[in-house]
């Protein structure tokens, strides 16, 4: 069967799991969007009205489903505009596929309109940029792209996509399957060895971040911090990885850190860090921990190697998916019974900010927010 570069990626998207699109269209990929038009959605595509925006909504999907968002932009400030959306995936660890329209190869190297090299522009904001020159190359390309996106430490894929590759003819397939990648999982001598150090511990914390939990995942972890009796803080952006109403979730590490989030990590002695990247906002700009070597006695599980004393060398890294880490532990006792309950009563006071001296006091507003919106409801809020 022939195709066009337009078809054939969109066909290969739709065998590899891609049900949902975000994007806004452009003349540098008109041939993917009739693909899609063809698809009579199959893979949807969701109209936005700025490329941020669109790479945004596809970051987001990608932390909620734990499948590559996909995104589409055109050329030029399309795909500076979706720059903002790529950070941010790449930041979140959140799967994601950007693809972006291109000037027809024969123009490229004359500075023609809005040309750009992309993989220079996204070179170090995503996993890997590539750009696609052959139309047979497609299903192996996204392929790829598809795969890394998921494997290790997720995060965004850029991908370049000449206008005139996209209306080229080809007998290639599509490709046809969907690659799964499994969790490393964590050898027992290093479940053992992290289990013991908790138990040596006066006041631990387990610290959990990334987005490619699982429901059992977080299942296991709740239990495993509530029978042990361990505070439990979320990393930045995360806070939803973790039953709130937990007795032992005590806040999140992030943007205007509370005072009591500071102080917990501050008075630990050991934390057990699952998933997260010891980023700025939640090391308080690298202040709350002593780099390279912590104070806390640190022990810290990733799926991705490149992540463990990538900044603070731990006293235990192991190399592990946080499902399957998670689901590994078993619980530990120890003396720590009222260093979680004052961690939780400090989280609770936290809730209720003081009166505020204007027109729309915001902390009353939240509150009551809280008290009448679902549980399942998502609030956001912009700078």
């Amino acid at each position: 069967m022939t195709r066009t570069g337009g078809q054939l990626l969109v066909d290969s998207l739709i065998a590899l799991g891609a049900r949902h699109s975000f994007g806004v269209p452009g003349e540098s990929y008109l041939a993917v969007l009739d693909a899609l038009h063809d698809t009579r959605g199959q893979l949807d595509f969701t109209l936005c009205r700025q490329e941020g925006g669109a790479a945004f909504m596809a970051a987001a999907y990608g932390k909620l489903t734990g499948l590559p968002g996909i995104g589409w932009v055109t050329r030029g400030p399309g795909a500076t505009n979706a720059s903002i959306g790529v950070h941010t995936a790449m930041q979140d660890s959140a799967p994601m596929l950007l693809f972006v329209g291109q000037i027809s190869t024969d123009m490229k190297g004359r500075e023609a309109f809005q040309e750009l090299d992309y993989r220079a522009v996204f070179g170090t904001m995503a996993k890997w940029a590539v750009e696609i020159d052959d139309v047979a190359r497609i299903p192996e390309i996204v392929g790829r792209a598809w795969s890394l996106s998921l494997s290790g430490r997720p995060g965004p894929v850029v991908i370049a996509l000449p206008e005139d590759m996209l209306t080229d003819q080809t007998d290639t397939a599509p490709i046809s399957t969907a690659f799964v990648p499994t969790e490393p999982e964590p050898s027992r001598r290093g479940i053992e060895d992290a289990l013991h150090m908790l138990r040596d511990a006066e006041r631990p914390i387990i610290m959990l971040g990334g987005c490619n939990w699982t429901a059992d995942g977080r299942a296991a972890l709740q239990s495993f911090a509530e029978r042990s009796d361990i505070p439990v803080l979320a990393a930045f952006r995360y806070q939803d990885q973790f039953d709130n109403n937990s007795p032992c979730y005590a806040g999140e590490a992030g943007v205007g850190m509370p005072a009591h989030v500071k102080k917990i990590i501050a008075d630990a002695d050991a934390i057990l860090a699952i998933g997260l990247r010891f980023g700025e906002m939640t090391t308080d700009g690298y202040s709350l921990l002593d780099v390279p070597e912590p104070r806390q006695r640190l022990i810290h599980a990733h799926a991705s190697d490149l992540e463990l004393g990538k900044v603070y060398r731990p006293d235990l890294g192991i190399h592990a998916g946080p499902n399957a880490f998670a689901l590994a532990l078993e619980p530990v006792e120890g003396t720590w019974s009222s260093w979680r309950a004052s961690c939780r009563t400090a989280f609770e006071r936290s809730l209720f900010a003081p009166d505020q001296p204007s027109p729309v006091d915001m902390g009353k507003v939240t509150a009551h927010l809280r008290e009448v919106l679902p549980e399942d409801v998502i609030v956001t809020n912009g700078a």
